[in-house]
């Protein structure tokens, strides 16, 4: 007890020191890391092993007031290299956010890539801690590579100072790998599109969408977005409260990625509050579009026995019975056992989709 006692004294004392002008949120995500290590020295000081409680981020209970756990012992041979694992990012994360710094997953592998093994092992494990801690990873100055990229009405400001200007009609900005840096944010867009796949994307920027439903801001994830594309749409929600759309394949792949803007992953279900667009609508392609449209039948795919689980799997998802419409949709996928990608409207007309498709609908409605 002693031991701990002084422990805690150096530390907080060496964290006053650090940030006597740091935010709050700083002085909070030492306080928490401390109190996770001042807890192991505790069991050791008793001759104890010690043991970390992890949510466990593959149950969707952790979307209710239980959440579901697991225990990682240091005394058991299958969970002691991942309790040294975590040590080492509390350590890490401990060390940036003392020094006011930033350090991407990826250097934190180069630098153990021993302890870790491998590049997976490092991004699971920082999403542990974040989710242990109980803070969003951002605020442990652990930064990801975006992959998404974005287009439109929009200018803002990189934490150094960077000028971001999105206006290009041939080109879209890559999204920033620090989203709460991002400030003066400059834009007349009526809506933002989220757009699955990234060859849509280029397509509608071949085809100047952009200016032509202008003002409006595009960004897409590429496929299952990244966490920086899920912040990004959430900010431009969260400053410019406009709606949100997206335009994803009428799949199960495609559905799932639109739940996950609008209702947050299983993974990350912990920081769905930050993550998550509650007003994210579905545009389409909707299952429905493909009987209306009369999309020709050699455009449409089968859905397979991998379809066909998703599916079932989506519509067992505990929100899905707040989207009556989605769920017929969902039911209408089932029903005719087919699907369709974007891509599927070129057999009606080269450019159904920018030229009538989407002006159509979003002038018109026809989203639910």
């Amino acid at each position: 007890i002693a031991i701990t006692q002084k422990l805690r004294t150096i530390i907080t004392e060496a964290a006053c020191q650090s940030h006597s002008g740091s935010i709050w949120m700083s002085r909070e995500v030492l306080k928490r890391i401390e109190n996770v290590i001042l807890e192991i020295i505790t069991h050791l000081a008793k001759d104890e092993a010690p043991t970390l409680v992890l949510p466990n981020r593959s149950s969707w209970d952790n979307v209710s007031s239980t959440s579901a756990v697991r225990t990682i012992r240091s005394d058991c041979p299958k969970t002691a290299t991942t309790f040294s694992q975590i040590l080492k990012i509390l350590s890490v994360t401990y060390t940036l956010v003392q020094s006011n710094s930033y350090a991407t997953k990826r250097d934190i592998y180069y630098n153990h890539p021993q302890l870790f093994g491998s590049q997976k092992i490092v991004d699971r494990i920082v999403d542990d801690v974040s989710c242990m801690l109980k803070i969003p990873r951002r605020s442990l100055r652990v930064l990801a590579t975006s992959k998404g990229l974005i287009s439109g009405d929009l200018c803002y400001m990189e934490e150094d100072g960077t000028r971001i200007n999105c206006h290009s009609n041939s080109a879209a900005v890559a999204v920033s790998s620090n989203i709460a840096g991002i400030r003066n944010i400059v834009s007349s867009a009526k809506f933002i599109l989220v757009v699955e796949k990234d060859a849509t994307f280029q397509r509608l920027l071949q085809d100047d969408f952009c200016t032509k439903l202008s003002p409006l801001i595009m960004i897409t994830g590429k496929g299952f977005p990244d966490v920086n594309s899920r912040l990004m749409v959430r900010k431009l929600w969260d400053v410019l409260h406009v709606p949100v759309f997206t335009l994803v394949d009428a799949d199960p792949h495609g559905i799932e990625i639109m739940c996950i803007y609008k209702y947050g992953s299983l993974a990350m279900s912990f920081e769905a509050q930050s993550l998550t667009i509650p007003n994210v609508m579905w545009l389409g392609l909707l299952p429905s579009d493909l009987e209306r449209l009369q999309v020709p039948r050699n455009a449409l795919i089968p859905l397979t026995k991998a379809d066909e689980n998703k599916l079932n799997s989506l519509l067992k998802r505990p929100y899905v019975t707040a989207q009556p419409e989605w769920l017929k949709e969902m039911m209408l996928m089932q029903k005719n056992r087919v699907k369709a990608e974007i891509q599927s409207l070129a057999a009606i007309g080269p450019d159904f989709l920018t030229s009538i498709y989407l002006p159509n609908k979003l002038r018109f409605g026809g989203w639910l």
